[in-house]
């Protein structure tokens, strides 16, 4: 009796380890490689088309996708915790638009020592800063905003005929991205003797805060043409100003980004153009090359994302 006991103990531990042992496999077979996707808000259209790219591309190649933001675009500190936390969580692949080109460094440095490969969206790092930390990214994938800059100027100067008065509104102070596009407006619209630059100031990027730069802009400068801003949520606000002081239609508004509100306004003749950047195109560029990373392949260190002007006629054209 006592030996048949033992034989039925002994089948069914040997049952259990069996049952243990596929359950274990099966856990195994599901587990999915983890790609983050940091970026500065979730408020945006330009993030949340950025985050549909990614989102789709991470379904299509069965991985799993974690997106997380701050609040505002200008909230470093919050970001550096969301990457910190996801460094903890040990995924696999870090990707992140970076709310700042040098504060975002030492979140970069300690994904760097915990071996989880960065790769930068939209907004390039500090590169000499970078380097002088001892930190490194897998690669940067995104738009030219210094040419994006340049066509913007270069379109504003022939819808004025090379004469008038104009007003930026730029992004934060210190930022790649609005940095850069600055720049490259300046680089045209500076060899143009006609043209009269008579404000530039930060909106951070933030719609409300469009709107009340550019009345005060408008206060001081009536008689101003155009005006070129370094987003379209910025324009937009811009745009509701303009409406407020009776002068839809009297001043040309040229944005940046090509939002869906911002590609409404063109239709509506409110803004005459936006540069557009494609962020659902950078969002499937991210996970891809984080995949081919993952999958010990080697990507290119920049990986462009084109780049045009949007104005009525080519949206009714499309």
């Amino acid at each position: 009796m006592n030996n048949v006991k033992l034989i039925i103990i002994f089948f069914i531990s040997l049952l259990l380890t069996v049952i243990i042992g596929c359950e274990r496999k099966q856990n195994n077979q599901d587990d999915k490689p983890v790609v983050a996707l940091v970026m500065k808000t979730l408020n945006n259209p330009f993030f949340i088309d950025m985050e549909k790219g990614a989102n789709e591309t991470a379904v299509k190649l069965g991985i799993e996708l974690i997106v997380q933001a701050a609040e505002r675009e200008v909230d470093v500190e919050k970001q550096m915790q969301i990457i910190e936390n996801l460094i903890q969580r040990k995924v696999d692949v870090i990707c992140v638009t970076p709310s700042g080109s040098k504060e975002i460094i030492p979140a970069i440095l300690k994904a760097n020592d915990a071996g989880i490969p960065v790769l930068v969206i939209d907004t390039r790092i500090d590169s000499a800063s970078l380097k002088e930390s001892g930190g490194y990214i897998s690669t940067f994938i995104g738009s030219d905003n210094f040419e994006g800059g340049k066509i913007a100027g270069q379109h504003i100067i022939q819808m004025l005929n090379g004469n008038g008065k104009v007003a930026i509104l730029e992004g934060i102070p210190g930022h790649e991205t609005g940095d850069a596009r600055l720049a490259g407006f300046h680089e045209v619209l500076d060899q143009i003797p006609g043209i009269e630059i008579v404000a530039s100031l930060t909106a951070n990027w933030e719609r409300d805060q469009g709107f009340y730069v550019f009345q005060n802009i408008l206060q001081a400068n009536p008689d101003v043409q155009a005006l070129f801003a370094c987003s379209d949520m910025m324009a937009l606000g811009a745009i509701e100003a303009i409406a407020s002081a009776g002068k839809t239609s009297e001043i040309l508004v040229v944005g940046f980004d090509a939002v869906k509100d911002g590609r409404d306004a063109i239709l509506n003749g409110t803004m005459n153009a936006s540069i557009a950047q494609h962020p659902s195109e950078m969002g499937k560029l991210s996970v891809e090359n984080a995949v081919r990373l993952m999958n010990g392949e080697s990507i290119p260190e920049y990986i462009p994302v084109r780049i045009e002007l949007i104005t009525k006629n080519k949206l009714l054209n499309n």
